[in-house]
């Protein structure tokens, strides 16, 4: 990791904001919706994802209540786009079960929470990483929270910022020095499009075999 690594990672967001825009995220209605996607879009892709929120607002359970009543059964048949149906489901279940007992089901009480604690929290339930955890944070429950995933990885590797093998909270340390400029009021907003912006580049240019032809981050290398 270089000095000048959290300078290069706010020119980034600069310049993908330039080439693609804001991109609106978290694409989703509510934060409950927001949380189920977080859960559900683990090993896998956001298409699949998309089938099975459809699956569950067509069957009006995408509520706590609806969650909570829907037999574990059903809501793995109602979730098997996404895969790992068995897995997820529980972890679906078991979050509604946590906000029930922990915080009086409801997410208000969830989010006002200290961040620290809010994520030791979701780090405690089952089917919640990192990752997860702090998209939750960050999408659903508004706290300033940087999300470190594989295209994150790819690139702060890729461009000589931080080595594949930095650990979690290192590499999102660094996205926190790249924003500590910002006025506060703006960061939610700043590391929610930073992520997603993340996201676009890394689709279109950074899979395991890197295609640098036309990436708006070319210029960095």
């Amino acid at each position: 990791m270089t000095n000048a690594a959290p300078r290069v990672l706010r020119n980034f967001h600069d310049q993908l904001m330039a080439a693609y825009g804001p991109q609106q995220w978290w694409p989703a209605q509510t934060p409950l919706e927001v949380i189920v996607g977080a859960y559900l879009t683990q090993n896998t892709s956001w298409r699949v994802v998309e089938r099975s929120i459809a699956n569950l607002l067509e069957r009006g359970v995408m509520n706590l209540d609806g969650l909570r009543a829907v037999p574990e059964e059903e809501l793995r048949t109602l979730i098997r786009p996404s895969g790992y149906m068995v897995r997820k489901a529980a972890a679906i279940k078991a979050f509604v079960g946590f906000l029930d007992r922990e915080h009086g089901s409801s997410l208000g009480r969830l989010a006002a929470q200290p961040t620290n604690v809010v994520r030791r929290q979701l780090l405690a339930l089952p089917g919640v990483g990192e990752e997860t955890a702090d998209a939750i944070l960050l999408y659903a429950l508004l706290h300033p929270v940087p999300v470190v995933d594989e295209y994150l990885r790819r690139i702060t590797d890729r461009h000589g910022l931080a080595p594949r093998k930095q650990k979690y909270i290192e590499v999102q340390q660094l996205v926190d020095e790249a924003f500590v400029q910002d006025p506060p009021e703006f960061r939610n907003q700043l590391l929610n499009e930073f992520h997603a912006l993340i996201v676009a580049v890394g689709k279109n240019h950074c899979g395991p075999q890197p295609r640098c032809q036309g990436c708006p981050l070319a210029s960095f290398r």
